[in-house]
Parts: structure tokens; C-alpha cells; sequence
């Protein structure tokens, strides 16, 4: 196959076939590997067949021309060079070329048809200017730019380079654009020579006074020295083995140099500084300059040249997907402007408006996301359960305890749930021993009593046992409203025979509450009437297993359930499809967890706790960053702390240990041991399970506490102070210094889960709050997902619009509609 390479002819041609062309050359170029487009050349026409049409050309081409790139993907290599081969011949023979350029053989060298130089101008920027560039709110005329197009279109991004950029995730023109810098520094500060001061980061411009190039020691590398001289006072810049700086530089040359001030025998130098022409674009110095991350052998100068030339040229190309009106309300800047002054802005207030134009997209979308997924739940129809007060009455009063104003508060969102007729779609989130349990079992009997069935899935076989135990007491004593055998468990050591037989009562609808691991959502599991599921510790899910478990029934209502603490701007965002119960206070007479840091030194202290209330029955947690020991690492290890443990500091007591190497079974056996009382003594690193009840355990002691998050912290303090007696928390950092952490403090000061979560959110991110299943998270470029405010706006401006196009079918949300559509596609609005 031979495209031509570009010539004056082929590129006097209209731009939309000089575009066609230079993407047939890149093919060429590849060996017609359909990988000159991302997703393949087929995906090049949605951008370029309304450029043709505004070009004029011919429909009956362009019908050959779609026909052709369509099955372009089913062709063998040889057929595509014979598909383009043609394809090519007859537009030459349209546009009056054929027989007027001469075809360059495929077999030869891949560097000489390289020479085609179309492919690689299409994305560089307009000449250089010494003048500021004004940036229109308007974008560019012409048609949108094909931005799927693979880096290598651009000048000087070859295979190798490619490669590279494949790391940062960079393949197409669209990935650079959105490749954000991760910081910006301030070079627009310029200052006489005269006037600097150690330590300032600055830009200075002055004449070129002389230039060297010396040995740096004994060795092969060299110094690249300059003295620089601005009519105040003059500068001594150098440049360590890179004498290829100043290799073209003369004495008289007008430069601009950005950089810190450094000291050298008592005068003031610039070590490593960038440097530029006073009369070129200053991309490097003399503004704000972008640092973008980076990977192995590709440097910051040379990204930020290719950064530019795409930015510049492309930005104002990218078509806004949000609707006019929305960018008006919510007071946001274009979004080519934003493009432009997020990588190269014109001062830090349009880099500010530019970024919070970017993360409002961002968070705009997942909000339609979840806000769609929960209108269409909210359209579908749902058995109600509406029981009398009577009955509710009789429910209550028969608990061992009075609920909170929160559990009750809460439960009046269920009742209202399940009586609507609508699937109930509600995220319960409370603190560790703040009683969701009870309420989640008001619920399931209120199915029950009418003769549906509810089940709840728990992560872990223990988790799964408690909970059975739990709805035993709760729903099934003397004058309870369901009998004992109408509450099962399944889990995977269930015995064949009693699996069988419970497999047959919640077939036939005799069983009306089972309890289960991921055991429930396997084939032989059926049910009568499923009408509600319950999901404890949700996160440990993924999408695809609740929805398994959801697909047992005709549409149950839904309540998923997590002990960990979620900020709220994280729970409108990850649980933006759900309604949000939150029980916020504890249980009267469960006191807080007394919480201390001591000192490395007094260790001792902890042990002397830990060995009198042993002396008293009760039991105690030791908990250590590290499996085992590593060369790397000075923190303390569980396995070699077990040993010592028990032959120096405990010899007297049982101790078990818990890590994540033992396999599923192994740490539900040591962790049922310690629940029944079997050892006073658990060590273990931080896989022991969130929710697991021991309510004998009233010591917690966390070895490098400094090394974890707030959440993490405060998840292992949750696990002693289960029942009405004092315990205890103590946090033992791994130096003195560690001992001053913010997070530690914080801990001191409250109890309060939710707190705590904000705070962690601020320092750490949504990390902690993320199960590994979660996705849409991965892709946030700019969103904070701590800034309430910003996704409360968000959240508004969906709701707004959907209330008013919930299809997004109106012509002027066509284009959000196939962005949105692209998002689902990709994964990204699987959320909760």
C-alpha cells in the first residue's frame, strides 16, 4: 500500500480530506495495525463526516468512504492496504490529483514515509508571538477536533515515546488535554539582580556577558557556566552536565532564566535554572508555569512543549457538552477556556475558576449518574407493607431496651420505605455500636409479618453467625413474631443435610429470615417471595453480587448497611443513588473509650493495663502495622511480637494471633476462639473484622498508631466498649516525635465516628471509604470529594435539569446525554 506523502497538491485540498489523509499515512506508517484512531479508523467518522459535508464533498465519496473505513476492522492487513489503496485512488481522481504525486513505496524504511509531515502539523500551535495571547470565551470556528487520534500524530512523539506516555495513561490527543499539571510555579515575579534574596523562586531577564563550558572534577561530566547582567548587577548561572544549554548562545543574547536563588562563597547564584529567548514564547519562564507528573525518560520541559502545542490547538476545538444555561447559573467558565488556563493560566484566579470548572464537570456527571440510576428505581413498582400501629407498638415495647432518637427516627424511614409501593433504596450508616442491627430486624419482621421473606448478607461467616444470634433474640423469644425455625443460617460450613433442608423452606416459603454469607446469591438459593434485602458492611461487596442477590426477588426493597463513617459530601457522591439514615448516637449507659498516647518508653503502662484486666476476666486487642519484620521497616511486626509476648510479657496468658496471610477459615476460627473466651490476648494487624461483636474485650492497644488513618484508628477502637464497662484505647506511636500526629490528637479529643471522618477525608482522600469494588473514582482527575459545597452544587444543578429532561432527549442536552451514555459504558457509573 502506498499513500502519498503530503505535498503542496494534496494539501491544497479541502482540510477535511487533508485530514483523511494524513490519518491513511499514519496507517501506513503503523503496517495498518487500524490503531492510527483509537478504537480503530471506523471511530474517525462521527468527527470528520460533518467536517466533509461543511467542505462540500461530494456524498456519493463520502458513502464510499464510510462504506470502507466500517469494514475496514474486519480486513486482514494486506486487505486494508488494498481497501485504502483504492480508497485514496478514487478521492485523487475526484479532487483532480491522480497521476500528479508520486505514491512512496510501503516496503521502504518506516523513516522515510515518516517524512509526512500532515499528520504531525495538525496539533502544533500558531507561530510563536512575543505578545500575551488574549484567550476568547468564544471557541475556535471550524469543526470539532479529532481527538482520539493516538499521540503519535504529534511532532516528535514517536513509537518509543508513545510507549512512555502510555504510562502516565496518555495514548490519544484527548488523554494529554486532560493531563493536568500537578502544580504550579509562580515564575511571573521578575526582579533586578540587585534586588534577589536567597531562597526566592524568580524570574530574571538580562545579556548573555560571557559563557563556559569546564570539567566538573575528575570525571566526565562538565559545568555549563553563564554570567548574566541586567544593568544593576551581574550573575553567575550554571548548569551541571548539560553544556548543550548554552552550546547556541552568544555574548549580547537577551534571556529569560526562572528559578531559586542559591548562594555559593558568599554570592548570590542560580543553580539549574530554565532558560529561554526573550524573543520566543515563554512557555518555561517569565509565568505560571504547569509541572505535570511524570514517568521514567520523559522530562518536564519536553511535556511541556507537547502539552502546549496541544492545548493550544485543541482546547478551543473541544466541544461543551454542558448546556449553555447550566454554564450561566452556575457561574463556570467555558470549557475551552477552562482547558486552556487549567494547564497554562494567565494568573492563579483563572487557574482557580478553570479547575473548579473541571472538578463541577466531573462531579455534574457522576451526579447524573446516580441521580438517573435512582429515578428509574424510584419508577419501578414494590410490594408495600403498611402494619398497624398496634403492631409496631407491641414490637417495641417488646425490645430489652428504648430505642434512640436516632434508631427511631431511622426506622421511620423504613416503615415509609416499605410502605410506599416504590423499592426502598436506603444506605443505613452508624457508628460502631450505635445499634443498626435492631432497626434492620424491625424491618424484616414487618415483611415477615405478612408473609414475604427478607434476607441479609454479611461479608464473613462470623459477621453472618452474629447476626443470626442477634435476630434469634430479637424476633423469635416467647412472644416474638416469628418462630425459631422461621430464621435460618447458610453459610458455606452449613452440613449438606441441614443446607437441603433450608434450601427447601425458603423455596416453599416456610423459612421467612435467612442470614448468609455470599453463599445466598449462588444458583441453588431460591426464595418464595424475597421482598427485602438487607447488606451489612456494604462495601465488601461488589455491584455484581448485590445485584445477584437482588435478582433472587421481583424488585425487593433494598437497606445496605455500614459501621464505617462517611462524610456526607463522600455518601451524596459514592451513595448518591440511595437515601441516607444515619444513627448518630450511642445506646444509653455505653460510655465513651477512654483514649490515650503515650510515649514509646511507657509501653510498660499498656501492659500493666492489659495484665489487670486480664486479672478481671476481660480481654484485650494488640494491634501492629506489619505482618513480619522487613529490612525496610523499623515498625513493630505481629508474628515476631506473638513470640515475644507470650514467652517475655504474658507468659501467664493465652494470646492468638491474626494476620492476612492466614487463609478465610484460619482467621474466622481464631476470631470465633477469641469471641468465646478461649484467650485473653488477640494480636493482629489490621485485617481483624469491622463489626465482629467480643463484648468482653476492653483494652485496645495500637502499636504504630501513627502509621494509620483516622478511619482505621477509629475502626479498631470500636471494637472494645461493647457493653456498659469502661475500656480503653491506647495509641503508642513509633518515636516521640510520631506522638505529636494530628490524627492521634484527634482521637483523644472525640469519639465521634463521623467527625473523625471528615477530618480523615480532608487529610487522605476517599481512599479509606472506598471498597476496592467501588468504581468512578479512579477517573477524577481535579474533583475533591471533600468539597461539599462544590458537590452539593453539583448535585442541584442535575436534579434541576433532570426534573426538567430526565431522558436528556431535548436537543440542546443531546450532546450531555452521549457523554453521560459514554460514562455508563466505561464502568464509571457503577457506584453503589
Amino acid at each position: 500500500m502506498r499513500i502519498p506523502a503530503s505535498t503542496d497538491k494534496i494539501l491544497s485540498m479541502t482540510p477535511s480530506l487533508t485530514k483523511l489523509h494524513k490519518f491513511f499515512q499514519l496507517e501506513a506508517e503503523r503496517k495498518f495495525d487500524n490503531r492510527a484512531v483509537l478504537g480503530g479508523l471506523e471511530n474517525l467518522l462521527d468527527s470528520w463526516e460533518p467536517e466533509a459535508r461543511a467542505d462540500q464533498v461530494d456524498e456519493s465519496l463520502l458513502k464510499v468512504i464510510g462504506a470502507r473505513l466500517k469494514d475496514y476492522n474486519r480486513l486482514s492487513p494486506e486487505g486494508r492496504a488494498e481497501a485504502l489503496d483504492g480508497l485514496w485512488s478514487r478521492i485523487q481522481r475526484e479532487a483532480g490529483l491522480d497521476g500528479n504525486i508520486k505514491k512512496p513505496n510501503a516496503s521502504k524504511p518506516k523513516q522515510e514515509t515518516a517524512k509526512a509531515a500532515a499528520p504531525k502539523k495538525a496539533a502544533q500551535s500558531p507561530p510563536p508571538s512575543t505578545k500575551k495571547k488574549v484567550i476568547s470565551n468564544k471557541p475556535a470556528d471550524g469543526p470539532a477536533a479529532a481527538l482520539d487520534a493516538a499521540v503519535t500524530v504529534l511532532d516528535g512523539v514517536g513509537p518509543k515515546n508513545a510507549e512512555r506516555l502510555q504510562k502516565l495513561g496518555i495514548e490519544s490527543l484527548r488523554d494529554l488535554l486532560y493531563h493536568f499539571p500537578r502544580r504550579h510555579d509562580d515564575y511571573t515575579q521578575l526582579l533586578p539582580i540587585s534586588k534577589l534574596k536567597y531562597g526566592e523562586e524568580v524570574t530574571v531577564i538580562g545579556s548573555v556577558q560571557s559563557k563556559t563550558v569546564r570539567p566538573a572534577g575528575k570525571g566526565k561530566a562538565k559545568i555549563a557556566e553563564l554570567v548574566v547582567d541586567d544593568g544593576t548587577a551581574a550573575m553567575r548561572i550554571t548548569w551541571f552536565n548539560q553544556p548543550w544549554i548554552i552550546k547556541n548562545l552568544n555574548e549580547g543574547d537577551k534571556i529569560v532564566l526562572s528559578g531559586r536563588i542559591d548562594q555559593y562563597l558568599g554570592r548570590l547564584t542560580m543553580n539549574n535554572p530554565e532558560l529561554e529567548m526573550l524573543d520566543a514564547e515563554q512557555l518555561h519562564t517569565n509565568r505560571i508555569v504547569p509541572v505535570y507528573p511524570l514517568t521514567e525518560k520523559i522530562g518536564q520541559r519536553w511535556l511541556r512543549s507537547i502539552m502546549s502545542k496541544v492545548v493550544q490547538y485543541w482546547a478551543p476545538r473541544v466541544r461543551d457538552s454542558l448546556p449553555e444555561g447550566i454554564i450561566k447559573s452556575a457561574e463556570l467558565f467555558p470549557l475551552h477556556h477552562a482547558l486552556l488556563q487549567a494547564h497554562f493560566p494567565d494568573s492563579f484566579e483563572d487557574l482557580e475558576m478553570a479547575q473548579h470548572r473541571l472538578a463541577f464537570d466531573e462531579l455534574f456527571l457522576m451526579q447524573l449518574a446516580v441521580l438517573q440510576q435512582k429515578n428509574a428505581w424510584e419508577g419501578i413498582e414494590a410490594r408495600s407493607f403498611a402494619p398497624s400501629k398496634e403492631w409496631v407498638s407491641t414490637q417495641l415495647q417488646r425490645l430489652p431496651y428504648t430505642l434512640t432518637k436516632a434508631q427511631a427516627r431511622t426506622l421511620q424511614d423504613l416503615q415509609s420505605d416499605l410502605a410506599s409501593g416504590r423499592p426502598m433504596n436506603r444506605l443505613l450508616q452508624g457508628d460502631v455500636g450505635s445499634g443498626k442491627t435492631v432497626v434492620a430486624a424491625l424491618a424484616m419482621a414487618t415483611v415477615a409479618n405478612e408473609g414475604a421473606q427478607a434476607a441479609i448478607m454479611a461479608p464473613t461467616s462470623i459477621l453472618a453467625e452474629q447476626h443470626y444470634g442477634n435476630l434469634l433474640s430479637l424476633l423469635s423469644s416467647e412472644d416474638g413474631p416469628l418462630a425459631e425455625n422461621e430464621i435460618s443460617l447458610i453459610i458455606g460450613a452449613t452440613p449438606a443435610a441441614e443446607k437441603r433442608k433450608i434450601l427447601s423452606g425458603l423455596k416453599n416459603g416456610e423459612i421467612k429470615v435467612v442470614v448468609g454469607t455470599h453463599t445466598l446469591i449462588e444458583d441453588p438459593v431460591l426464595f418464595s417471595e424475597l421482598e427485602l434485602v438487607v447488606i451489612d458492611e456494604q462495601h465488601r461487596f461488589g455491584v455484581q453480587q448485590r445485584a445477584a442477590l437482588r435478582a433472587k426477588g421481583d424488585n425487593p426493597h433494598l437497606l445496605v448497611m455500614t459501621a464505617t463513617p462517611i462524610p456526607r459530601s463522600l455518601a451524596l457522591t459514592l451513595y448518591g443513588d440511595l437515601d441516607l439514615s444515619v444513627i448518630d448516637e450511642l445506646p444509653p449507659g455505653r460510655k465513651d473509650v477512654g483514649t490515650h498516647i503515650l510515649f514509646p518508653r511507657e509501653r510498660e503502662r499498656a501492659y500493666s493495663l492489659i495484665r489487670k484486666q486480664a486479672e478481671n476476666g476481660k480481654q484485650a486487642f494488640i494491634i501492629y502495622p506489619l505482618v513480619a519484620e522487613s529490612e525496610k521497616s523499623d515498625a513493630k511486626a505481629a508474628v515476631e511480637e506473638h513470640k515475644r509476648l507470650q514467652d517475655e510479657i504474658f507468659p501467664d496468658l493465652e494470646i492468638l494471633l491474626m494476620h492476612g496471610r492466614l487463609s478465610a477459615d484460619e482467621k474466622e476460627s481464631t476470631m470465633a476462639r477469641f469471641r468465646d473466651g478461649e484467650a485473653q490476648v488477640m494480636v493482629s494487624t489490621s485485617v481483624i473484622e469491622v463489626g465482629v461483636d467480643v463484648p468482653n474485650a476492653t483494652v485496645m492497644l495500637i502499636e504504630g498508631a501513627n502509621r494509620f488513618g483516622l478511619s482505621q484508628l477509629h475502626q479498631f477502637r470500636g471494637r472494645v466498649g461493647r457493653n456498659s464497662e469502661q475500656s480503653y484505647c491506647i495509641l503508642l506511636p513509633e518515636n516521640d516525635d510520631a506522638a505529636e500526629n494530628e490524627r492521634l490528637k484527634a482521637m483523644v479529643e472525640t469519639n465521634d465516628g463521623f467527625l473523625l471522618a471528615e477530618r480523615d477525608l480532608e487529610q487522605r482522600g476517599p481512599g479509606d471509604f472506598i471498597g476496592t469494588q467501588q468504581s468512578g473514582f479512579d477517573h477524577l482527575h481535579l474533583a475533591n470529594l471533600a468539597d461539599a459545597r462544590l458537590i452539593d452544587k453539583a448535585r442541584r444543578h442535575a436534579k434541576d435539569l433532570l426534573s426538567t429532561d430526565p431522558e436528556l432527549g431535548l436537543p440542546e442536552h443531546k450532546a450531555l446525554g452521549l457523554t453521560l451514555k459514554n460514562y455508563w459504558n466505561s464502568g464509571k457509573g457503577d457506584l453503589s
